[in-house]
């Protein structure tokens, strides 16, 4: 390392220097990828850095990992030939709106075609969007496909169930001064909490009022839009929407205490039809594994639920997990209208959710929602009737918004919180 680059990376870790300016200053809600420039999130030149955080969300713990052990030249940065969006997507009027899109980066995914010059000029800049294409093979949809409520068209659903999906990653890219908008709290209040909630671990949070721009090492959004990607900025198309929190346990292994993975196969057949029918789907996927509380926390909950005396009941269904982790839920939905916005989508037609948390978020930023789509009784499984009734009770999970005075006061206080 020069000695030039030693003093910028201790620069980087303490204070700003009075009067410097950066080489790659960032605009957020710059109307073009290039006057906005670019996220540089690396850790091989800290000079050129303009962020806090690096590049790879969580993954970047495991970059360490791969360096650490010698199997990563920490100084190597990808080849980004032919990676290149395999559907094109926007730009659209939201992405040069700074209150829009706060919680990613709307270019994101254009990058090695924008700074391609500085790129070879060797500047680490890296994509945190990526679009490719894929099929969906799931044994749902060949069950919907054997009942007839799916058909055969070849172009969405084909012969086998199989489904094709555009299919786009996200890693997170927060815009400090917006997110702290957003959650109704000052920029030093959010960067303190950043800070000491993380043990210290980004000093640059508190130390750099001037790097705006955080990679927190959280897990990010996978999208799935069903049908002709081309129709996305047509006001007119049809949108069917589920937006799905992670549940490992339902989703891949099929655990029958909740009913996530029967309401997401609900939603991917509700967007595979919409495909078909000349509309789109659109499936967010979001990282927020046991409400943003993590699944250690999540199954200390499910014991002590079943362990009750009177066995696990609907009435105490939030209170564990509030006695467990200190909250009944940290998903705090503020962030997730921002995929929807970098969609471009000012409506959505048919909202595969019963959840008024994330109707709330999304009809908040002016996205409207026509028609709410319950799950089906017959999709519930029999150990998640307690959740479903919990969450009934609450004013939390409705097909239709609930006035305030149908809510349990109790509860309904608790969940204002959140």
């Amino acid at each position: 390392m020069t000695r030039s680059n030693r003093t910028d990376h201790i620069r980087l870790t303490s204070h700003p220097v009075p009067g410097a300016k950066h080489e790659f200053p960032i605009t957020w809600g710059a109307s073009t990828a290039r006057e906005r420039g670019p996220v540089i999130g690396t850790v091989s030149r800290p000079q050129d850095r303009n962020v806090i955080g690096s590049h790879g969300g969580s993954y970047a713990v495991y970059r360490a990992l791969a360096v650490s052990s010698g199997a990563l030249d920490p100084i190597r940065r990808p080849d980004l030939t032919n990676t290149y969006p395999a559907a094109t997507i926007g730009p659209f009027p939201q992405w040069s709106d700074p209150s829009r899109i706060v919680a990613l980066d709307p270019w994101g995914h254009l990058v090695a075609e924008t700074f391609r010059k500085e790129i070879a000029e060797g500047i680490d800049i890296r994509p945190s969007i990526a679009v490719t294409r894929a099929r969906l093979d799931l044994p749902e949809l060949q069950a919907a496909l054997a009942a007839k409520r799916l058909e055969a068209d070849g172009d969405v659903v084909h012969a086998n169930g199989s489904v094709s999906v555009v299919k786009i990653a996200i890693d997170p890219v927060w815009y400090l001064p917006a997110i702290a908008t957003r959650f109704g709290t000052s920029e030093t209040n959010l960067r303190r909490a950043l800070f000491e909630q993380t043990a210290g671990m980004f000093p640059e949070l508190v130390t750099r009022p001037d790097l705006q721009i955080f990679l927190p090492p959280i897990g990010g959004t996978t999208v799935y839009l069903f049908g002709d990607v081309t129709r996305l900025p047509d006001h007119r198309t049809r949108i069917t929407c589920r937006v799905h929190d992670e549940c490992n346990g339902s989703d891949v292994f099929g655990s029958d205490i909740c009913t996530c993975r029967p309401y997401l196969i609900h939603g991917i057949e509700e967007c595979a039809r919409a495909g078909q029918t000349g509309g789109l789907g659109v499936i967010v996927y979001n990282r927020k594994e046991g409400r943003a509380l993590g699944e250690v926390t999540k199954f200390l909950v499910y014991n002590a639920r079943k362990r009750q005396e009177d066995g696990d009941a609907a009435a105490a269904y939030f209170e564990r997990t509030e006695c467990v982790a200190g909250v009944q839920d940290a998903r705090f939905q503020q962030l997730m209208p921002d995929v929807i916005h970098w969609l471009g989508l000012p409506r959505i037609d048919r909202f595969v959710s019963m959840s008024d948390m994330k109707y709330d978020a999304l009809t908040s930023q002016g996205i409207e929602i026509v028609e709410r789509v319950p799950i089906p009784d017959d999709l519930i499984p029999a150990d998640a009737h307690v959740e479903i009734a919990a969450k009934k009770a609450a004013g939390y999970f409705s097909v239709e918004k609930p006035a305030s005075s149908e809510l349990d006061d109790t509860v309904g206080r608790s969940l204002d919180k959140y």
